[in-house]
């Protein structure tokens, strides 16, 4: 039970670290990555306004129908190229990327992968 304790704490201080340095803006704005062991979710935020510009998960019908897991490395490409095109409707191209505390890998990199594939740049 501690060990899981330590991995939340550690998990929450590398948030806490990584959001003192990304800031999201109305011309830029932040690509956040929420993942869990089933799912991944992408949101593009605005933290000048305070609103949520476009969302991308792997619960979405679109991809639901498309996906056989939600918690994989191809869910998270999937998930990343959605979020892409949804921006790119939008006008937006370049977005700063936040990781939410989790390491660069993985699901992560694939759904930065599959955001940068759409035409998102960071």
């Amino acid at each position: 039970m501690d060990r899981l304790k330590t991995k939340r704490a550690g998990l929450a201080r590398r948030k806490t670290r990584v959001r003192g340095k990304v800031f999201g803006t109305a011309d830029r704005p932040r690509l956040c990555v929420t993942r869990s062991n089933m799912q991944i979710y992408a949101q593009l935020v605005d933290d000048v306004a305070g609103v949520t510009l476009a969302s991308a998960s792997s619960v979405d019908p679109e991809l639901r129908s498309v996906l056989k897991s939600g918690g994989n490395a191809d869910a998270a490409k999937a998930v990343g190229e959605s979020i892409g095109r949804k921006a790119s409707e939008r006008g937006i191209t370049e977005v700063v990327f936040d990781r939410s505390g989790r390491l660069y890998h993985g699901r992560v990199k694939a759904l930065a992968d599959g955001a940068r594939s759409a035409g998102l740049t960071f």
